[in-house]
């Protein structure tokens, strides 16, 4: 069965908009377990711009009292050093909350959301080192990652336990040719081959970016594939869903 992990970042990033806590990482997080998520992620960046440490460190211990089998999953990149402005560093992150998963992502620091995944076509020691420390912190090591034969062997010769496809391209290719397409097809193909083989080396796969509503119903149907991670699709989607009549209670409201 595959499972759904939601990401918070946007959640966060609405709330720093204001100060307070409106709307509540916490209470988000609450609401989609209760909808039956599985898995809580964040990607806190070292700019801060939504998840920030302290919303890390609050996220892992209400998942630790509350909801113990609830999955929490902390992305970024491993390389991510501590900042004047109060970003920790990601190993710090891994080391103070000990999240069941740790998704390792190579994004520079001025990107605007993860757009490729890692090329592990020569050997990477320190990425290597980097998975066996975060072994040692109890977190399962998942390697972001595009459907690349060459790469998905070396993220096992690495010790990753599973990979995350990237699959904002698959995405891409579905909104502008349909899912019946040639070309989504092909695309959606790619990612089916390479699960196949990523499955008979013994990695996990889960996958992230950009999958919707109107392109998961395919994407889901990717063999051995365990959990995806969604947050700025349900976000939008929410908006869609409940925007207009929020907007009508606020006018019947100031009329009544």
């Amino acid at each position: 069965m595959t499972v759904l992990s939601v990401n918070l970042n946007k959640i966060a990033l609405l709330r720093n908009a204001r100060e307070g806590q409106r709307p509540s990482v916490l209470q988000a997080a609450r609401d989609a377990i209760a909808e039956g998520a599985k898995g809580i992620t964040v990607h806190p960046r070292p700019d801060q711009r939504h998840i920030r440490p302290d919303d890390v460190t609050a996220l892992a211990a209400l998942l630790k009292s509350d909801y113990p089998g609830i999955e929490f999953n902390i992305e970024g990149n491993p390389f991510a050093t501590a900042t004047e402005a109060g970003y920790p560093g990601f190993d710090a992150l891994i080391a103070n909350t000990r999240p069941a998963q740790a998704t390792l992502v190579p994004d520079s620091d001025d990107q605007l959301t993860s757009d490729h995944g890692w090329d592990l076509s020569t050997p990477n020691a320190a990425l290597q080192g980097k998975i066996e420390q975060y072994h040692n912190f109890g977190a399962r090591v998942s390697l972001f990652m595009e459907p690349v034969a060459e790469h998905i062997h070396a993220a096992k010769a690495h010790g990753a336990d599973r990979i995350e496809f990237y699959t904002g391209p698959y995405a891409e290719t579905f909104w502008a040719d349909g899912a019946e397409a040639a070309s989504t097809q092909a695309s959606f193909k790619r990612f089916c081959d390479a699960a196949e083989l990523a499955a008979e080396l013994g990695l996990g796969i889960n996958a992230g970016h950009d999958l919707d509503q109107s392109n998961l119903p395919l994407f889901r149907r990717l063999p051995h594939l365990l959990e995806v991670s969604i947050g700025h699709a349900i976000i939008c989607e929410g908006l869609e869903a409940g925007f207009r009549p929020t907007v009508a209670a606020y006018v019947n409201l100031l009329e009544s």
